[in-house]
């Protein structure tokens, strides 16, 4: 909780170093850097990944999400940190959910390339964020009506995030919280919190304490969340690539 329950969720976001598995994430800034949690971080429209018009416009609900879903892709770790590949990667994950899975639009609000890009996913998403309400995604079955997704490029059954992609991943997870009030300690999960399925990945998942922790220090809060290495799901991981588990189902409010 912040230090002080009067003042807004907001802090600074200040440099600090991740060492989770043996792989050093890097610093959450540079030595110099400091830059406001609540200020939005560089998102490339989809404008400017050239995303295809929805089959139909994207629902939104005049409420906030209160929780932020953290996916892999499911997809190779890709050594091509550039944004020409990121912006290629939301083409392909918008080809496929249109194309094979038969979804109106991108399933995912934000992705995040392995280089630390961050992209709009699906239609509205920037507009409806910043207004503090719900734009209704398809990733996370029964629970797309209250989540926002954040796809991780990458697969990370056995392999770490790379250092560009966790500050990212860090960064808008704060902006987020941000936004729309919510403590980074219950409000971030990953996927198989709700479905049966490895999605983010046993590293990965395994990461989300510390990812709590470091969006919370950007917002100014001090709580740490007692150490802990969640074990394996002991699910199977991806059969294809963009296969991240359950993300939609009869029930839920949109494709």
């Amino acid at each position: 909780m912040p230090a002080d329950p009067h003042l807004p969720r907001r802090g600074l976001l200040k440099g600090t170093t991740a060492l989770v598995g043996g792989a050093l994430l890097g610093p959450l800034a540079g030595p110099h850097a400091v830059a406001s949690a609540q200020v939005m971080p560089r998102i490339y429209t989809r404008a400017e990944w050239e995303a295809r018009p929805p089959k139909v416009p994207a629902t939104v609900l005049d409420r906030a999400p209160d929780h932020i879903v953290v996916h892999h892709t499911a997809s190779p770790n890709s050594t091509d940190y550039s944004l020409d590949h990121a912006l290629a990667l939301s083409r392909s994950i918008q080809d496929f959910h249109m194309d094979t899975n038969g979804w109106d639009d991108t399933g995912q609000q934000l992705t995040i390339s392995r280089g630390g890009h961050l992209m709009e996913g699906r239609n509205r998403a920037i507009e409806v964020i910043c207004a503090e309400k719900h734009v209704v995604g398809a990733h996370t079955l029964g629970e797309n009506d209250h989540t926002i997704g954040i796809e991780n490029e990458g697969t990370y059954m056995t392999a770490a995030p790379t250092g560009a992609l966790w500050r990212r991943l860090v960064r808008t997870c704060a902006w987020l919280c941000d936004v729309y009030d919510l403590d980074p300690h219950t409000a971030i999960v990953g996927h198989r919190d709700y479905n049966s399925t490895a999605c983010p990945g046993d590293v990965l998942y395994s990461l989300l304490p510390r990812l709590r922790d470091q969006a919370a220090y950007c917002l100014g809060e001090r709580r740490a969340t007692e150490a802990s290495r969640p074990g394996p799901s002991g699910l199977p991981g991806p059969r294809f690539t963009f296969d991240h588990g359950p993300a939609l189902g009869p029930g839920d409010p949109t494709r």
